[in-house]
């Protein structure tokens, strides 16, 4: 019996027959494809199909720069969503990646180790807060937030304590987008299409101490307020049912919110006495992003989890990692006791590869050293902006900096949802990206442009972007 053919598609392929035949694949190839086959992440998709809406379409990068597919050059003044912290176009990391594809291309950290992976870990703890002594490798940050709240629970199970499940989050806070991390999330707004969530989360107030100001004497007032909701919340759920109380260092949903000391000396305080475990989350923070290796360290506080992924390759391959302290490992040393949770691409041999080449280059060219010894003159410089009347708070650390917008400086009136909308998507969005400036323009909280460039830049790169923003703000101040 002749074997039947499978069925060819009728569908066009416009791409694929160009490449098939030797055609060149044009710009508009490209653009009409996109539009017809591609669902983009946090997109509206509404203005590519308008009269002459184009998707832009990136098609190189180099240092702090990329080109887009009509060759104009832009300013990453977001490291591409906070990750590329060495920068574009690193050679040594394409490298590292083909040499390790070459050697061991894949195999899963599933009851077997790999070089790449062993060293790795090894490394990252030679950075992380001294407490911290294991790493479960995953594909990105939202992963390894749920990896931490499965591991509390499974953990407090282990060592009897059975009621021990119910996880604490800030307000505005974000940690990821799988049902999990999206329950510890803090964003109403990103929420509710997805409900019911993972049940047992609650929210507690963030350090916005720009919104704080009329009712604190000073900031280690409203930040030991702050904290101390947070034991107020373990006591209202029954501390013999909270497991553990996640936080970014510095907050980056709602615009950079940072914190003193003593919030994070209370924090521990509060969560050692309950038994409750602080999970770090630095997958912004970390990498040098704040002018340490990791925030953790520069806020000088101890987290039982720590969270990190985007700065670990530069993202230049997918990873990300929960580093934990031995106390959490402890109940794995014995018996048949497992941790049933896992990822195929946790710890790929090559990510890994690119992880360590990343940061050879961090250790070699001081990157976390630049920060820390431009982090002053990076805030100096955007702090010119507060002359602008629609620039009401300039707050962050190290390369992080937002910057928000008010109607009135006087009493920090901000803008209604419309108005928002029309500022940050309708104008500044639009303008900074004409003017050659990738950064954020946000409103999950108030509205805020956020700045996270490479950390590889100094006060002429400091310059550049302050104009740029000088110009545009000024313009949609106008415009409101």
């Amino acid at each position: 019996m002749a074997t039947q053919s499978p069925v060819k598609a009728d569908r066009a392929t416009p791409l694929l027959d160009a490449r098939r035949s030797g055609q060149e694949v044009t710009n508009e190839m490209l653009q009409q494809a996109a539009k017809d086959n591609m669902f983009l992440h946090f997109t509206r998709h509404s203005p590519f199909y308008a009269t002459n809406g184009e998707m832009p379409i990136i098609t190189k990068a180099e240092g702090h720069h990329f080109w887009d597919q009509n060759g104009k050059k832009y300013f990453d003044g977001i490291s591409s969503l906070f990750s590329v912290n060495a920068g574009h176009g690193r050679t040594r990391l394409a490298e590292a990646a083909a040499k390790q594809m070459n050697q061991l291309d894949y195999f899963p950290l599933w009851s077997h180790a790999h070089k790449p992976g062993i060293e790795l870990s090894e490394r990252l703890l030679s950075y992380a807060p001294k407490n911290l002594s294991r790493v479960f490798f995953t594909t990105g940050g939202g992963e390894a937030n749920e990896t931490a709240w499965k591991l509390a629970k499974q953990y407090f199970k282990l060592i009897g304590k059975p009621t021990k499940h119910k996880v604490l989050t800030r307000a505005v806070a974000y940690h990821g987008t799988s049902h999990g991390a999206l329950s510890l999330t803090g964003i109403p707004a990103m929420k509710k299409q997805f409900e019911p969530l993972v049940p047992s989360t609650f929210r507690v107030p963030n350090t916005n101490w720009y919104r704080a100001q009329d009712e604190f004497l000073t900031e280690d007032d409203f930040a030991l307020w702050a904290a101390n909701r947070v034991e107020e919340m373990i006591l209202f759920e029954d501390p013999d049912t909270v497991a553990a109380f996640f936080l970014e260092p510095v907050q980056n949903s709602g615009g950079c919110f940072t914190a003193p000391k003593v919030y994070f000396d209370r924090i521990r305080e509060i969560c050692d006495r309950y038994d409750v475990l602080i999970v770090a989350d630095e997958t912004i923070d970390g990498f040098g992003r704040t002018g340490a290796m990791f925030a953790s360290e520069l806020y000088g506080f101890e987290p039982d989890m720590l969270v990190c992924a985007k700065g670990m390759t530069s993202a230049y391959a997918p990873i990300g990692a929960l580093m934990i302290a031995e106390k959490l490992f402890e109940p794995f040393k014995h018996g048949t006791t497992l941790f049933p949770h896992g990822y195929t691409y946790g710890g790929h041999p090559v990510s890994c590869a690119v992880a360590l080449a990343n940061l050879d280059i961090f250790d070699e060219e001081d990157l976390v050293g630049n920060v820390a010894r431009n982090a002053d003159a990076f805030k100096q410089t955007l702090d010119k902006l507060r002359d602008l009347p629609i620039v009401g708070d300039v707050r962050g650390a190290g390369y992080f900096w937002a910057i928000e917008l008010v109607k009135d400086k006087t009493t920090r009136e901000t803008f209604n949802d419309l108005e928002s909308e029309k500022l940050l998507r309708g104008i500044l969005s639009h303008r900074m990206f004409e003017e050659g400036l990738y950064c954020r323009s946000d409103d999950r909280g108030d509205p805020v442009v956020q700045l996270a460039p490479p950390l590889t830049i100094g006060q002429a790169e400091f310059d550049e972007i302050e104009q740029i923003l000088r110009g545009c703000l000024d313009e949609a101040y106008q415009a409101m």
